[in-house]
């Protein structure tokens, strides 16, 4: 019998060996100039998410130093240690755990040398604002800047320097405004978008009109006072000024031979059941088939989701500098390092020739077209022998980044004579959500140039996260089913499948509950041991009002689950009203409760668990992707709605603080209980159950017709 979900891992483990390993000298995360500032050097990067305010503040903590006084420097393979991806909001769980290692071992090094210019001992010592004291004579001082100015540690990171306790934090757990704002308010510089070099050209794409054609012919005449780029199928145009790049794209006449591949778009579901898989059997606890063959009462149902768009509200953008020896790119990827290795592939240099610098984008939400982008530029640029700018636009963006990938899942369970849960299976079918760059096969350009592939997938992860439930249940099994071959480009998408696994998975919670005839909450509680999900859960309920009254065509639904089965808890209560005469829904109130361990910046997390309310909602009502036997026709705005200003509900956001916890992976957590919460409250409002992302109107009559 398993005794830990799939992944499972100890924090201190993980972060001890993970973390830190990548670089193990306090040089490699901080500097500290003569006036006493510090610059932090961080391989995450800002994503929009505030990570940038919420890693200065471990710092400032760690070493008793202004906040003002710190500096961040982010995603520059050229200057910070590689981290890998920021992504799975693990960036204040991990790369915030280096930052605290390396600052309290430059702390400790920092009394010893004040210890032998103050003459003391380090017991005798204390710091405030970067100024070490000799606690029982104040008048004996001595500044961070006077100590180490401008000079290296030259000091290992131990991971045995003492960290302060949580009783003693006077910046952590502040609410501190972001520091990345002000800029972006008043118009700087902020944005890959913003970046500009000496001679640089604008470029535009030419993108094939469908996945798979291949470009015939075109005509050099078509397109003026453009300069034009084709490496085999990749085609591009680039002028000195941007508009004209725009017109010589648009102008460009090309002949590109189709081929129809793609299945019935309403048959979807059925075409990913009927592929070929590679099964596994994730999670298991007992036999529950037998279980649910012998059980009281037993039921079944299935749920999906399509695939989604990034949807980012600015297209991807980069600029790049590529010369015969060297190449610098400027890119809002979410991982320097790994698209460094997958550039220097692409334009056949060696790594260290290629440096990747972070310039934020407007959101990335997983892996977007931004690494794409980057290596169109980077051909380009090679190409011409100048730097180039070069931005998709938002046809591009729609058609060609990577999609978050369409799921299935196949619910059975079971209840017993007291009406409790007695055996649950859960199969899963997924494509991989892993298809982040690390070779130039992974990249649009490499593939429509060079004709690449991307490598086999050695790793099928992502689609059965959160696929187990966290509830008290005697027997249960996760199946996956990873499908070998899928029908569009995917990647990775915000929680990869916990989105949908938790969507079905809190769905059927509530057909259980109704097959036992318990309530909603109450059920979920009966299957509940662990106290801070029990307290995350009722803080939910207890704020929404839970037990109050609605009026007629008003419900509400609850969610519940542990992020990956072991990181934070979080519940949402949503309340909607639907009209029964069309089916459409109005989703007036989301209430979330949301515990991540100890909490770094309560704005911050506040503002990332909203937004990550907001954009989960939008998934639930009205996103996916669409295609007819040849071409995805989801390419703009109209084709591909979002959630309108007009649709945003009220939001409310309980924030529990544990601060003798580890800090944990935060805001994204908020995503996956929203669609099965809504989904809930319409049954709740009006009796139909729907089982398909997104919640259409046509879904919801559907459904009520067949009640």
């Amino acid at each position: 019998m398993a005794s830990r979900r799939p992944g499972s891992r100890s924090f201190s483990q993980w972060s001890e060996t993970g973390a830190v390993s990548v670089a193990d000298q306090v040089d490699d995360w901080l500097a500290i100039d003569p006036e006493g500032d510090v610059t932090v050097f961080s391989g995450k990067v800002e994503l929009g998410t505030g990570v940038q305010t919420a890693l200065a503040q471990i710092v400032a903590e760690e070493l008793d130093v202004p906040f003002g006084r710190i500096h961040m420097v982010m995603g520059d393979t050229e200057l910070t240690p590689n981290e890998g991806i920021t992504a799975g909001s693990t960036t204040i769980q991990f790369g915030g755990f280096a930052l605290r290692m390396a600052s309290a071992e430059a702390r400790l090094a920092l009394l010893e040398m004040a210890a032998d210019r103050l003459d003391a001992n380090v017991e005798e010592l204390s710091v405030r604002e970067g100024i070490v004291t000799v606690t029982a004579d104040p008048v004996r001082t001595i500044s961070y800047g006077e100590l180490i100015g401008g000079r290296p540690f030259n000091r290992t990171i131990s991971l045995k320097a003492p960290v302060k306790p949580p009783n003693s934090y006077r910046v952590i757990g502040q609410p501190l405004q972001r520091s990345d704002i002000p800029a972006k308010l008043t118009g700087q510089t902020s944005y890959v978008h913003d970046v500009r070099l000496p001679g640089m050209l604008h470029a535009r794409l030419v993108r094939p009109p469908s996945p798979g054609a291949h470009l015939i012919s075109f005509d050099r005449g078509s397109a003026a006072d453009v300069q034009i780029v084709r490496v085999g199928d990749f085609l591009a145009v680039a002028a000195e000024r941007e508009e004209a790049a725009v017109r010589g794209a648009e102008a460009l006449k090309a002949e590109w031979q189709e081929t129809a591949h793609l299945p019935p778009f309403g048959k979807l579901d059925d075409f990913l059941r009927s592929q070929k898989t590679s099964d596994r059997v994730v999670f298991e606890e007992g036999d529950p088939d037998s279980a649910i063959h012998s059980g009281q009462r037993t039921i079944a149902a299935n749920y999906s989701q399509p695939f989604q768009a990034h949807a980012s509200i600015g297209p991807s953008c980069s600029v790049a500098d590529v010369h015969s020896d060297r190449a610098t790119v400027w890119s809002s990827t979410q991982g320097p390092y790994p698209l460094r290795e997958s550039l220097a592939d692409l334009l056949a240099m060696p790594e260290e020739a290629v440096r990747v610098i972070y310039a934020e984008g407007s959101g990335s939400y997983g892996h977007n077209g931004a690494d794409d982008a980057a290596a169109d530029a980077a051909l380009i640029s090679k190409e011409l022998g100048r730097p180039v700018r070069l931005q998709w636009s938002r046809r591009d963006e729609f058609l060609w980044e990577p999609y978050a990938p369409a799921m299935v899942m196949e619910l059975r369970g079971s209840l017993d004579e007291d009406g409790a849960i007695a055996a649950w299976t859960h199969d899963v079918w997924s494509p991989s959500h892993a298809g982040r760059p690390r070779s130039a096969g992974q990249l649009l350009a490499g593939q429509l140039a060079f004709g690449l592939q991307p490598p086999k997938i050695e790793w099928y992860g992502g689609g059965d996260r959160n696929a187990p439930v966290d509830y008290d249940v005697p027997y249960q099994k996760v199946t996956a089913h990873w499908l070998q071959e899928e029908p569009l480009r995917t990647s990775s998408m915000r929680t990869l499948g916990a989105f949908a696994n938790v969507f079905a998975n809190e769905s059927f919670m509530d057909e259980l509950a109704a097959e036992a005839g318990a309530g909603p909450v109450e059920f979920r509680l009966r299957h509940l041991k662990d106290p801070r999900a029990i307290a995350v859960l009722k803080s939910a309920a207890e704020r929404a009002g839970w037990a109050s009254s609605l009026p007629p065509g008003t419900g509400r639904g609850v969610a519940f689950a542990q992020y990956e089965n072991q990181v934070a808890y979080v519940a949402t209560v949503a309340e909607v009203e639907v009209d029964p005469a069309s089916g459409a829904v109005q989703v007036r109130r989301l209430v979330s409760a949301h515990d991540c361990g100890l909490i770094i910046n309560p704005d911050g997390l506040s503002n990332q668990v909203e937004g990550n309310l907001i954009q989960s909602l939008s998934r639930a009502l009205f996103e996916q992707v669409t295609f007819d036997e040849s071409r995805v026709t989801s390419a703009d705005w109209d084709t591909y709605p979002i959630l309108k200003f007009s649709d945003v509900p009220e939001v409310e956001v309980v924030l529990i603080d544990h601060p003798e916890e580890p800090a944990v992976g935060a805001g994204e957590p908020a995503s996956i209980c929203t669609a099965p919460a809504v989904a809930n409250a319409i049954f709740a409002a009006c009796g139909a159950r729907v089982r398909q992302v997104p919640f259409t109107m046509d879904r919801i009559m559907a459904s009520l017709e067949g009640v």
